[in-house]
């Protein structure tokens, strides 16, 4: 007898269910594709008709409030009441607690609530569910809140303030902050004083080799850029990301991996590479949906970043992924620098920089805890600590050795590329996974070997401690020091 199919419950409207049921795809995530569709739209009609020439701060941010709890309300149902209460019982933190201690109370509630909401919805209601569930949304409010005390627990002065006065965020720029219709449903993070000044219209980021539009009377005249190039480019990778994942993703199921009778009957090397397209694959779903947030963001004038050395603008403040860089990345370093950016920038300004003892692993234990409470996230970052620490190893210690002419540097950048790649593949399948079960089947199908063989290089290849090699950087000039202001540019990963 065949058995049926469930669909997950939606707790959202239920006003699209017939395109649901046309197109073959959970009604959640018709309603989540919808919305950001239809935000796109909005962009454009806010950036145009609520320009900051044109209204108030006080109109711009109650609108774009307003449409983003719609939005909520519309995929999550009373689910998206979640999202008030966390970013209440936070402000309310940050009112009541002195700026000393404020950032752990607001960093221990958020993650707490966001991490009671997580189990519930795994345990309790929908296991396994890949779906468009609220808790995502509720992961970058969380950074979102959990940034902001930071930066007013390190005493960096909001854009807004007074000179020498300082004061809390109103309720409506905090709710704005948290909840706008650009960025509730997917993101991405962004800086609070680069919002503010958003919506007031005062952008801070200037790039060193700035470019201006004009000129006037021997002065620079400085011009809004329009993002209208950048967003279809942006749109354009998203329709393609769309159709490789719809086309290709089926062709090679992750699940495979760890058939019996594929591994069983397939050679060692054959897995290999049929690991490497299946979790390739699955790539691009998260750039589809990563690209169009940020076009989204664009679209409303949100995101301009300066000028590039030829006057071309830079549309690139809050962009989620570089999709070249991750493709051909050759050092794990570089795969975990552009991808997820601004998750990337938060962990290290709430972790990394701050951890005084084993700041690596606690950063990856930080972000296992963020992404949920599925176990194969944490068999994902524990892997992730020890592949970080021997990749770490054998860039300083193998890589100076292969420096001495294009040809070694070639040699050595392909190879890299092909293990950093299989390193990549083989820590996150339990990511996809999700449950214990299969993700040591998998690991057992491979003899745990990528763990053995990088504690084994861990240990014997030295790397100086981090205070050593912080000691040994090379210190920024002046002109890139005021490039990356620390209200006006974020710093990339470092790891």
């Amino acid at each position: 007898m065949a058995t049926e199919t469930v669909s997950p419950a939606c707790t959202g409207s239920s006003l699209l269910q017939p395109i649901s049921e046309i197109i073959n795809l959970p009604l959640d995530q018709v309603n989540f594709v919808v919305c950001q569709l239809f935000a796109l739209l909005t962009a454009f009609w806010f950036r145009l008709y609520l320009h900051p020439s044109k209204t108030s701060p006080f109109v711009r941010h109650v609108v774009a409030t307003l449409l983003g709890f719609y939005f909520a309300l519309f995929c999550f149902g009373w689910y998206a009441l979640h999202f008030l209460v966390q970013s209440g019982l936070t402000y309310g933190i940050m009112i009541l607690t002195g700026v000393e201690h404020m950032h752990k109370y607001c960093l221990v509630v958020a993650l707490g609530y966001l991490s009671f909401c997580q189990i519930t919805r795994v345990y309790v209601f929908d296991y396994g569910m890949y779906s468009a569930d609220f808790t995502g949304p509720m992961m970058v409010i969380t950074q979102k809140i959990t940034s902001l005390a930071f930066e007013i627990h390190d005493g960096k002065k909001l854009i807004f303030f007074k000179p020498d006065t300082e004061r809390m965020p109103s309720l409506l720029e905090y709710f704005s902050y948290n909840c706008n219709f650009m960025g509730i449903l997917a993101g991405p993070t962004s800086s609070y004083n680069d919002y503010i000044a958003f919506i007031e219209g005062t952008p801070c980021r200037r790039s060193k080799d700035h470019q201006t539009n004009g000129k006037t009377n021997g002065r620079h005249k400085q011009t809004d850029p329009s993002p209208n190039i950048e967003v279809v480019r942006k749109l354009a990778t998203c329709f393609f990301s769309l159709m490789v994942f719809l086309s290709v993703c089926k062709v090679f199921p992750v699940e495979r991996n760890i058939d019996d009778d594929f591994i069983a009957t397939t050679p060692f090397y054959a897995q290999v590479v049929y690991l490497y397209l299946s979790m390739l694959t699955t790539r691009p779903k998260y750039y589809f949906v990563w690209t169009l947030a940020d076009a989204i963001n664009n679209a409303a004038g949100f995101g301009f970043n300066g000028y590039n050395s030829d006057g071309s603008p830079r549309w690139d403040l809050i962009s989620n992924l570089r999709i070249m860089d991750i493709e051909f990345a050759n050092s794990f370093k570089m795969f975990l620098d552009n991808w997820n950016i601004q998750t990337a920038h938060w962990l290290k300004r709430v972790c990394y920089e701050r951890c005084p003892y084993n700041p690596t692993a606690a950063t990856f234990i930080l972000s296992a805890m963020w992404h949920g409470a599925y176990p194969g996230y944490y068999l994902t970052f524990l892997t992730g600590i020890v592949v970080t620490l021997a990749a770490r190893a054998m860039r300083h210690n193998v890589r100076p050795y292969f420096l001495g002419s294009p040809s070694h540097k070639l040699l050595y950048d392909g190879i890299t590329w092909a293990g950093t790649q299989i390193a990549i593949c083989y820590t996150v399948v339990p990511f996809v996974l999700l449950s214990v079960g299969p993700s040591m089947k998998f690991y057992r199908s491979w003899y745990f070997s990528v763990h053995i063989g990088c504690v084994l290089l861990a240990v014997a290849l030295p790397v100086k401690p981090r205070h050593l090699r912080l000691k040994e950087a090379p210190v920024l000039s002046h002109q890139d020091s005021t490039s990356t202001d620390g209200h006006c540019n974020q710093k990339t990963k470092a790891t």
